[in-house]
């Protein structure tokens, strides 16, 4: 597949949000349960509104793939059937009691580990949603596994509460090193899951070949041509264009840049009490979350690229 960028910002972007909130959620949990100490009055909602803004940003993102932005309002109308439907009614919502978790903690309202409880599962909700979208493509068998769902969540868990993090030591909070604790057993979790999945896709049989795509059964069939003068939507909208040699450097630079050098600059980070050091994890690890994400989307093989793969 190409991917288009505004859905990777969407993805990232919303993770990351959705990964803060429920960092802010789980420590106030403990700091009730007596198992951490409580943090500054205003990290809940200093948090949540970087939450927030993430959130924002990625549903601003996300209408850039449309072909009418001004129709946006009516993808809601599947929602018996559809799961971008479904996400596009889930994340207004969530968005929606992000704020409410935020303001109740500005204006020192009680109840907030309730509405913390209602966004933590508007928050599972929405990951669930997002990772459908995919998941349910049976054709595009990279995409058609529950690795996907396991993938999308741990991942925006993993760069959400590494953001918090960073946010914890910039402050100067002493539930830096807890969270900055979480933060690496994520991470590496997300390590594992995103290499299983990627040894799963590199072991995949294609459902369909050559003769099955034009209905030829002859053994011997070498396509010369796309059967185009210039490009066409199918060639522009279901294939990247990228060599094998790209996508194995986009591979191994984001498992590098996304999972095993945030984890030793979080490790140093945390060691010499650096901010600087913390925010640089979460900067490197996002960077390279955009490219695991754009490897996400590209190594889908639509089965009409069997038809339109070579050029001349």
């Amino acid at each position: 597949m190409n991917p288009a960028f505004s859905v990777i910002l969407l993805t990232t972007l919303i993770g990351a949000g959705q990964g803060l909130f429920l960092a802010l959620v789980v420590t106030e949990v403990r700091v009730a349960a007596g198992l951490l100490a409580a943090p500054a009055a205003d990290w809940y909602w200093t948090g949540s509104a970087i939450a927030l803004l993430l959130l924002a940003a990625g549903l601003l993102a996300s209408f850039f793939h449309l072909g009418h932005p001004e129709r946006a309002w009516r993808s809601a109308a599947m929602w018996r059937t559809s799961w971008l439907s479904r996400e596009v009614i889930v994340l207004p919502a969530f968005m929606a009691a992000v704020t409410a978790y935020g303001w109740a903690h500005w204006q020192g309202m009680g109840g907030t580990l309730v509405l913390g409880a209602a966004g933590a599962v508007l928050c599972l909700a929405l990951f669930l949603c997002t990772a459908m979208i995919y998941a349910c493509i049976k054709f595009l068998q990279e995409w058609a596994t529950p690795l996907t769902f396991v993938n999308f969540t741990v991942l925006g868990c993993a760069s959400g509460v590494m953001l918090a993090t960073a946010l914890a030591g910039h402050r100067g909070e002493t539930i830096t090193g807890v969270i900055g604790t979480w933060a690496v057993v994520l991470t590496v979790a997300g390590l594992l899951t995103r290499t299983a999945m990627l040894w799963r896709n590199a072991r995949l049989k294609p459902r369909s070949n050559l003769q099955t795509a034009i209905g030829v059964k002859h053994p011997r069939i070498a396509q010369k041509a796309q059967g185009f003068m210039g490009g066409s939507f199918n060639t522009r909208e279901f294939f990247h264009g990228r060599t094998p040699g790209a996508l194995r450097a986009v591979k191994w630079g984001f498992l590098v840049c996304a999972f095993v050098v945030p984890v030793f600059l979080l490790a140093a980070g945390l060691a010499a009490a650096s901010p600087l050091l913390l925010w640089l994890a979460c900067a490197v690890q996002f960077a390279g979350l955009v490219a695991e994400r754009w490897y996400f989307f590209a190594q889908a093989n639509h089965p009409q690229n069997l038809y339109y793969q070579a050029i001349s």
